[in-house]
């Protein structure tokens, strides 16, 4: 069987939960550090480990037949690559920041204006959607600091805390994109029977991590009442315990709404609540 290829971030904010999920995913590999390559050793797969920014023309190119990077990385390359599976983390935002005291108060108001970026072709592309003609100023670095040094009216960057931005007189000002990490692949590699088996554990793992595993017990007659409340993957479970009349429901809560979901449960009358951690979920 071929092996096939995935390439991660060597380094970095989404190297370590690179690295967990695909382990979480049953693979069972070395995350070396002084190395690029690091083979599987139960399944046909190798994980390339690289500048994220390089990681979706190796995908493109056919060096590797998937890859796990930021969404903003991949769209700043502007190479084609498939996205195949968005992995819940590495979240952010790319926003444009202006200075506190300013006379831009709308998007028209950077018509004519300077922005430095490190991320020159998504924000021409979220300029032109909007029909503005603007300087951009690629900078690589601390662009937060451009503004300060007059070389530029307005910053476009990534976001997390805002802090940054506070410490060198900006303020956000508009949302560019969000962005979070994605599986990608190369042309047509989804219909690979490996890379179909890659997209179940990993799916099969995300799905876990956003629900929980819920049992209760309730009373028979108030049965309806809690069953009305729960969905699961299909629908609860239900087992009869030894105390006539009561019944014990098994279910999964999705992670979103839980605490009001188990608020709602008890106000129906379940009791025992015992609440687990789920390792995958396949469907």
């Amino acid at each position: 069987m071929k092996t096939l290829k995935i390439a991660i971030q060597k380094s970095g904010r989404l190297n370590e939960k690179s690295v967990e999920l695909l382990k979480n995913s049953g693979f069972s590999f070395d995350n070396y550090k002084s190395s690029l390559i690091s083979p599987v050793s139960n399944f046909p797969l190798e994980i390339l480990f690289l500048r994220d920014d390089d990681i979706p023309e190796y995908v493109r190119d056919g060096i590797a037949d998937l890859g796990i990077a930021g969404e903003n990385v991949i769209k700043e390359s502007g190479v084609e690559v498939n996205h195949l599976v968005p992995l819940g983390f590495g979240k952010c935002t790319m926003k444009i920041a202006v200075p506190v005291i300013t006379d831009i108060v709308s998007i028209a108001d950077l018509h004519g204006k300077s922005i430095a970026t490190s991320y020159p072709l998504i924000l021409e592309d979220f300029l032109l959607k909007h029909s503005i003609k603007a300087d951009i100023r690629t900078i690589s670095g601390s662009v937060e600091i451009s503004t300060n040094l007059g070389l530029s009216h307005a910053i476009c960057d990534i976001v997390s805390t805002g802090g940054t931005l506070k410490s060198n007189g900006l303020m956000p000002f508009c949302n560019v994109m969000d962005s979070e990490a994605m599986l990608i692949g190369r042309p047509g590699i989804q219909e690979h029977p490996i890379v179909q088996e890659v997209m179940q554990r990993i799916r099969a793992v995300l799905r876990a991590k956003d629900n929980k595993y819920v049992v209760l017990n309730i009373e028979h007659k108030n049965l309806d009442s809690i069953t009305s409340l729960l969905h699961g993957v299909r629908s609860p479970t239900v087992v009869p315990l030894a105390e006539k009349g009561w019944v014990a429901v098994h279910t999964v809560i999705p992670e979103t709404d839980f605490w009001e979901k188990i608020n709602q449960l008890k106000s129906s009358g379940a009791q025992g609540i015992v609440v687990l951690a789920i390792e995958k979920i396949i469907i």
